[in-house]
């Protein structure tokens, strides 16, 4: 007991002089031990990057869940180690609806087996989005919240035992420059006007002890300055760590970037085949095929994919009897060919187009006049129309 007194007492001590410096150094009143410029810009470097990095946490989090009871909710769950519960996603919801509309309105009706098709292609755009969401959060959000919940927290522990060091090197500082201003004021004053020895007597144990504080001084100054430079090194180290975090966030950003690709590409897949089937029902009403603004004749998928039309058209290169026969009559342009890998397996509609694999290579070209949507794309022997959606140009 006697023992923990007196490092409380101790701890209080400390902390009090820590306080006091503090304070001084606040005011004007006492010197500060300045960091070095590459330390001050490991520091603001390392400031800009936890401040912006809990900014795309957080509007993360609201993209893929917009709903703030949902967030928090998920965030009570995370906190108290219990798995979230599964919940439907505005798609599917939506998806259930327009089932049982169907259901009761008459599911053989033209109206009612539209619905039947809307509704399973919002069922695979609820799931789409529901993958997506689980893929962002694992390759994304997980890493930030890591970065936040962990480095940056060893990080902000490290800098105030840092902050601690430096006050206790300025304490030391300050002390020993008082300790040698009362030295030297006792050795060049002494009590001349006393004639009486003891007087001279006491003016030397006075300079003797002065002296013994000086040395007591220097003695902590070494050990504050030592302590002070070796978490200044530890320090440094962590925020020069920051480099690879930096590297870390890049390669989540992109593996954020290609999620957030496949799932726009998968969404407007759902969408196209759905557009397709409702145009084969007899009698269903189909909105003008003609795009809002003219697409651009870009050969980059990503202009392409920003440019495409509401309802992309279908037009033919030659009558339907005649269509296999024109395409192998077509000869491919002398330059102006490419390269392409499909993304995704297309079945094709008619004798006009060419089916295509999953990451297969095929190559591809544009003719005048022909729709923006669509390329001829050879395979060996066999040619025929391809969605330009369904490629990654390569060359």
């Amino acid at each position: 007991m006697d023992f923990n007194m007196k490092k409380l007492a101790s701890d209080a001590g400390i902390f009090f002089t820590r306080a006091v410096q503090f304070t001084e150094e606040k005011f004007g009143q006492a010197e500060k031990t300045e960091l070095d410029a590459h330390f001050e810009n490991l520091l603001a470097r390392a400031d800009s990057t936890k401040n912006w990095t809990e900014k795309i946490l957080r509007q993360t989090e609201v993209l893929l869940q917009p709903n703030p009871s949902a967030r928090v909710e998920e965030f009570l769950y995370e906190k108290l180690d219990r798995k979230v519960p599964s919940r439907v996603t505005n798609g599917e919801l939506l998806a259930q609806y327009m089932a049982e509309a169907a259901s009761e309105l008459g599911p053989t009706t033209p109206y009612g087996k539209t619905l039947l098709k809307v509704a399973e292609a919002e069922k695979q755009l609820g799931a789409t989005e529901r993958d997506f969401i689980h893929t962002a959060s694992i390759s994304f959000l997980t890493p930030l919240r890591n970065f936040l919940e962990g480095d940056w927290k060893t990080i902000s522990k490290e800098r105030r035992l840092l902050q601690n060091r430096r006050l206790d090197l300025d304490a030391c500082k300050a002390r020993l420059k008082k300790a040698k201003a009362a030295e030297a004021k006792a050795t060049t004053v002494p009590d001349f006007q006393e004639t009486r020895p003891r007087n001279y007597i006491l003016s030397a144990s006075a300079s003797a002890l002065w002296n013994d504080e000086v040395d007591k001084a220097e003695q902590e100054l070494r050990v504050a300055q030592t302590e002070f430079d070796r978490q200044a090194e530890v320090t440094r180290l962590l925020l020069e760590g920051i480099s690879s975090t930096h590297v870390n966030h890049l390669r989540c950003l992109h593996e954020f970037v290609k999620s957030q690709t496949t799932y726009y590409a998968q969404c407007y897949r759902h969408m196209l085949d759905l557009q397709k089937q409702l145009g084969r029902f007899p009698g269903t009403f189909v909105g003008t095929t003609e795009p809002t603004s003219p697409p651009l004749s870009s050969t980059s998928p990503t202009t392409t994919a920003a440019t495409m039309p509401v309802v992309p058209s279908v037009a033919s290169l030659a009558p339907p009897g005649e269509a296999s026969l024109c395409l192998e009559e077509v000869a491919p342009p002398a330059s102006g060919t490419r390269k392409a890998r499909v993304l995704y397996d297309y079945e094709a509609a008619d004798s006009s187009e060419l089916a295509l694999l999953a990451d297969e290579l095929i190559t591809v070209y544009s003719l005048p006049g022909m729709d923006p949507d669509w390329l001829i794309g050879e395979r060996g022997n066999k040619k025929g129309k391809v969605p330009v959606t369904y490629l990654e140009l390569l060359s």
